[in-house]
């Protein structure tokens, strides 16, 4: 990859696409703000080989072939993969039909990509995972050495209140329980963009099918993606709203005053039971009688994001991915 401007935040993505990964690699390659130094993929949504097919297909109806994608972790380090096909169609994609991609991966596997770009940037790199975090966990076991050169990781993932995969425990973490915790014990700053906001960024029915009406690749790809993710069983009839999903984080990396947020201690859940892989986050605003009888427990501070401008995120994506990529 070229050195972007100094005024632009290089990022690098973390995917296992995926409706909304799709979503958020649209955006990332087109905000006129970001630099996607690379894309490293991971199993979550379909398998990794999948993700990777997915991933670069993506890349390049937006006209981002260029920029570099790795295969990474096919299941969570210790637990089996289990896909979300049953939310992301058969494919990954919402059984689009999509054209199978042109170009290969890299030549290297995730891990060593992560790290050649983290510590090849001229600014600290933005890390954005989407995804299980199990590509993150080893880089960081692996090469600790990458953290100096990273600036933040804004990851979607976790919940402060109520779960999807379980009643508590949010797709991602629960997927890898003991990488989301390496993750939050990294020693470098943290955002959680969880559930909490993730599922109020709705783009409008009509917006959606005007994107689906564009002559433009990548814009009527991301009106195709909104239209198989709608926002709530409800769809309204035959114009249904759909989620941004995973796009939101990308959106708070660059705009990030569009998220309200407050630095909490988060720690994961890894006991088996129906609270494994739960983002116990901790709001109150005093110790209890667990810390005072007990000792307190070493956790994560982590900027949580716990309210998000709706509109202003709406209006930024589609504003952003309709305008082509620069």
């Amino acid at each position: 990859m070229t050195d972007a401007p100094a005024t632009r935040i290089p990022v690098i993505i973390d995917c296992d696409t995926g409706v909304d990964d799709a979503l958020a690699l649209l955006f990332a390659v087109r905000h006129p703000g970001l630099d996607l130094r690379a894309v490293t993929c991971v199993a979550g949504n379909t398998d990794v080989d999948g993700v990777v097919r997915n991933t670069l297909t993506v890349l390049e109806r937006a006209g981002a072939g260029d920029i570099p994608v790795a295969r990474g972790a096919e299941r969570p380090l210790i637990e089996p993969a289990r896909s979300a096909r049953h939310v992301h169609g058969a494919d990954g994609m919402g059984d689009l039909g999509l054209p199978a991609p042109i170009r290969t991966p890299a030549d290297v596997d995730a891990v060593t990509l992560l790290r050649r770009e983290i510590l090849a940037s001229p600014r600290p790199v933005t890390l954005i995972p989407t995804a299980p975090l199990t590509n993150i966990a080893l880089l960081l076991r692996t090469h600790p050495e990458v953290t100096g050169n990273i600036e933040r990781i804004v990851f979607m993932g976790g919940a402060v209140a109520t779960g999807n995969a379980t009643a508590v425990a949010e797709f991602n973490v629960w997927h890898d329980p003991e990488a989301a915790a390496i993750l939050l014990t990294a020693g470098v700053p943290v955002t959680m963009y969880g559930l909490d906001v993730f599922t109020r960024v709705v783009v409008p029915g009509p917006d959606i099918r005007r994107l689906r009406a564009s002559a433009e690749p990548g814009a009527r790809l991301a009106g195709d993606l909104l239209a198989h993710r709608p926002a709530s069983p409800d769809t309204d009839g035959d114009d249904p709203a759909g989620g941004l999903g995973d796009a939101g984080a990308v959106c708070a990396v660059a705009d990030p005053a569009g998220i309200s947020t407050r630095l909490l201690p988060v720690e994961v859940s890894l006991a088996p039971g129906p609270a494994r892989g739960q983002t116990v986050v901790d709001r109150r605003p005093r110790p209890g009688e667990s810390e005072i009888h007990d000792g307190a427990r070493e956790q994560a501070l982590v900027d949580v994001a716990l309210d998000v401008d709706v509109e202003r995120y709406v209006k930024l994506y589609l504003e952003t991915v309709e305008a082509g990529r620069g």
